[in-house]
């Protein structure tokens, strides 16, 4: 285990400034004795500000919209061009991930919407005749129960 403690050799190639928090800097000295942020102060704020606009993940003008997602297919289509901007590194892989489940909800809700539309036309086009075969038009709706499930033993 090393010692925290500065030997003689050591404190000579350290900066002689003092950090926030009132203790010695640790950094290595260059030949003015000052470490490179305590000899540049505005530096290390300059340099933050730098690596913080290269972090950003916000979407900006240059990505391109998303569709509407109406139909399965577009969530499909949309779906895939994600994947390709991933690897293509043009999206960051969290915002991804971020994504996708909005995307299998909305995939899930064209499902549903799919699903009760069919059923609709479907009981709609099951209509049974009301009275003889009189030729009238009046029709009652199919009884849906008759589809249903035995009850389990």
């Amino acid at each position: 285990m090393q010692s925290t403690e500065m030997t003689p050799k050591n404190r000579d190639s350290r900066c002689k400034g003092v950090t926030k928090a009132g203790k010695p800097c640790r950094a290595a000295a260059t030949a003015g004795g000052m470490c490179f942020f305590h000899a540049n102060p505005n530096k290390a704020s300059e340099l933050g500000r730098i690596g913080g606009r290269g972090n950003r993940h916000a979407a900006g003008d240059n990505a391109d919209p998303l569709p509407t997602l109406d139909n399965a297919l577009a969530v499909r289509d949309t779906v895939a061009r994600l994947i390709a901007d991933v690897y293509a590194g043009k999206l960051h892989p969290r915002i991804a991930a971020g994504l996708a489940p909005l995307l299998n909800l909305q995939l899930r809700a064209i499902e549903t919407t799919d699903l009760e539309r069919r059923l609709a036309k479907l009981e709609k086009a099951l209509v049974k005749p009301a009275g003889g075969s009189d030729g009238r038009k009046d029709a009652a709706p199919l009884d849906l129960g008759d589809f249903a499930e035995p009850p389990k033993a």
